[in-house]
């Protein structure tokens, strides 16, 4: 390993210890983040107090109701009236669920507010093994919000009906096999069924607000149609739209781990037309969109839900609130979305609620793939035009996702080999000329750097050698680096997926775990240790100790210690991060190390090497650009110092 090549190394390890760095919140966003915190609780608190006193009066009202206390149903539905007008009456119900179901996901209902109340995916489960739920609960905020008669009327206060009358519709369909999931070619060439389910709010016969839910066998969208009849009179007129609010607490599916499924829950958004952008990842945030927005999305780590319009939304508002583990370990953040929607005779809206896989959302056509992290935007095409197709060619034919990434690893190495070979050639040249460059270095001494730099451009160029030509491989090897760097924790498809010890892909493969945090670097490593990337260090070590043995460190102070320090802090930083990760180093280091010795073995001698070069000392020697530049440099540099003397 030459010098350039360590230096790209350690570019590599500043780099990604800054971006860890830069993820980590400041004193300043710590304590804001308690603030917020402790105002969000007492939120909660209040939150709580005042739905309990809601129940309560909805259980009192109920209890009169059942009772046939005519004096007091009658008296409540006057105030319910006087508080909210012609929509009083829809105040007062008893709460009841129903269910729209598919092969993929059970989406039940609430006739109060006729909200989707939760949403559970069939073919996926919670880290526990539990039902993997989306959103659930009484605090799932869905409705609509407007102005009537000078009264703020909020739907998801108000009690629809059911107009179809059933409690429970299932969708069904031909089977589908695996990979097929969601698919929409899929579906046109083997089409299920598709069914409704209908609320309406009727404060007056002929004059209602409605719900309509669609769902198709093996879809993971959900049409939403909002039809409105007869509603002119008692909706204000000055109203262009209509405020939709969204809004619930975000449970935790994976983990706990600071690099995964903590990380990568924000909300993401596409403006119309424009680019997809996204709420701080690390923290609680919030954004005005006063421009049209085509979707907004409450994405998690895998799982994202998100709601879409046939046109635009005119304009949106977007908050989430970060929560900590350690407060509430059951739910990652809340997420809220005030979307304006144009009061019209009625809005086709869709939601997504599904995994995010690549392929499924990109054939929606709607960029909905770029919620899912993929990198920078040298990384990204790497991810996007060569590993994902190859992992999705390799998936097909083989279902254990230890050797897909096996396969997947062999098959990059064996494209970058020729480049590697070429690297390990020009060291060999290097240590070739290492006799003629020590002389060179020993006739100049320090104190004339400029003819020392000519005089070993010029071996270079008489024996044919670039200096630059180990540089090559590890420029071409860095996107990829990169790109896998973002590809395993997002890649869902590991999700759940088993190989030797490791039970999941997606997160760490610990084998020694502890209950206290270890100040420092347990910020990195967290509380255990993986076996996965204890195996990447050793090898890394092994193949550093190979690559030094064929390159010299000399002239270089120190640079010997770090080339075996750097494996160790990599060892802390990627400790935490998906054993899909850390697997699929260790097997690139393994094949390195394989690579090095058969090179050495059957490919270079550098007894012919030196003798090549001597003989190449004797032609004429050709200067490329690179070097006629080098030179020219050197010159420049040279009378500058002349005139400055």
């Amino acid at each position: 390993m030459d010098r350039k090549s360590i230096i790209g190394i350690a570019l590599i390890f500043v780099i990604l210890v800054v971006f860890s760095y830069i993820n980590q919140p400041s004193k300043d966003e710590i304590e804001a983040a308690k603030l917020r915190r402790d105002s969000i609780e007492q939120v909660e608190a209040q939150k709580a107090l005042e739905q309990q006193k809601l129940l309560e009066e909805q259980a009192r009202q109920q209890d009169a109701i059942e009772v046939g206390d005519t004096a007091t149903q009658q008296e409540l539905e006057q105030a319910k009236e006087s508080e909210l007008g012609i929509f009083g009456r829809a105040a007062l119900g008893k709460e009841e669920f129903s269910t729209l179901e598919n092969d993929r996901m059970i989406i039940t209902f609430s006739n109060k507010g006729g909200r989707i109340y939760s949403v559970e995916l069939k073919d996926y489960k919670r880290y526990d093994s539990t039902a993997l739920v989306l959103f659930d609960g009484p605090e799932t905020l869905f409705g609509l919000n407007f102005f009537s008669q000078n009264r703020s009327i909020s739907t998801d206060q108000l009690f629809f009906n059911r107009i179809d009358g059933s409690n429970k519709v299932v969708v069904n369909g031909p089977p589908v096999k695996k990979g097929d999931e969601g698919r929409i070619k899929v579906n046109r060439e083997n089409p299920g069924e598709t069914k409704s389910v209908t609320f309406r709010l009727e404060p007056e016969p002929g004059r209602y607000i409605e719900y309509v839910y669609t769902l198709s066998h093996n879809s993971f969208m959900v049409d939403f149609d909002v039809n409105m009849k007869g509603m002119d009179d008692y909706i204000s007129r000055n109203q262009s739209y209509l405020n939709f609010s969204w809004a619930y607490d975000v449970p935790r599916q994976e983990h706990y781990s600071r690099f995964g499924e903590d990380r990568y829950t924000n909300i993401t958004y596409k403006f119309f037309e424009d680019e997809v952008d996204n709420l701080s990842k690390g923290k609680s945030d919030e954004e005005e969109l006063t421009t049209s927005v085509k979707w907004i999305g409450f994405k998690q780590l895998f799982f994202s839900s998100t709601i879409i319009s046939s046109d635009a939304f005119p304009n949106a508002s977007v908050r989430q609130d970060k929560y900590d583990h350690e407060n509430n370990p059951d739910y990652l953040a809340y997420f809220q979305a005030d979307i304006a929607i144009p009061y019209e005779g009625e809005s086709n809206l869709r939601f997504y609620f599904g995994p995010n896989h690549y392929q499924t959302l990109k054939q929606y056509d709607l960029d909905m793939e770029r919620q899912i992290d993929l990198g920078y935007a040298i990384v990204r095409p790497v991810n996007k035009y060569v590993i994902i197709p190859v992992f999705n060619f390799l998936r097909r034919y083989i279902s254990n996702f230890g050797i897909i990434i096996l396969l997947l690893t062999v098959m990059i190495k064996m494209v970058l080999f020729p480049f590697t070979y070429k690297s390990y050639m020009s060291q060999a040249k290097m240590r070739a000329l290492k006799p003629e460059i020590d002389e060179i270095n020993e006739k100049f001494g320090k104190e004339k750097a400029m003819e020392k730099q000519q005089a070993t451009m010029a071996l270079y160029r008489k024996a044919g050698v670039n200096p630059m030509g180990g540089c090559l491989p590890m420029i071409l090897q860095m996107p990829i680096l990169f790109a896998m760097f973002f590809f395993f924790p997002t890649s869902i498809e590991l999700r759940g997926q088993s190989f030797l010890w490791a039970h999941d892909l997606s997160t760490y493969d610990s084998i020694i775990s502890w209950n206290f945090d270890i100040p420092l670097i347990g910020n990195f490593m967290g509380n255990h240790i993986s076996l996965f990337t204890v195996l990447m260090t050793i090898t890394t070590i092994i193949s550093t100790k190979l690559s030094q043995s064929s390159a010299s460190t000399q002239g270089m102070p120190g640079m010997k210690s770090m080339m075996y320090i750097m494996p160790v802090m990599f060892f802390f930083l990627l400790n935490s991060y998906p054993s899909g990760l850390s697997y699929y180093y260790f097997l690139a280091n393994l094949i390195t190390i394989g690579q090095t010795y058969a090179i050495r073995q059957f490919f270079v001698d550098e007894d012919k090497i030196r003798a090549q070069l001597q003989a190449n000392k004797k032609k004429p020697a050709k200067k490329s650009g690179f070097q006629k530049r080098l030179e020219d440099m050197a010159k420049q540099q040279q009378q500058i110092q002349k005139r400055k003397k």
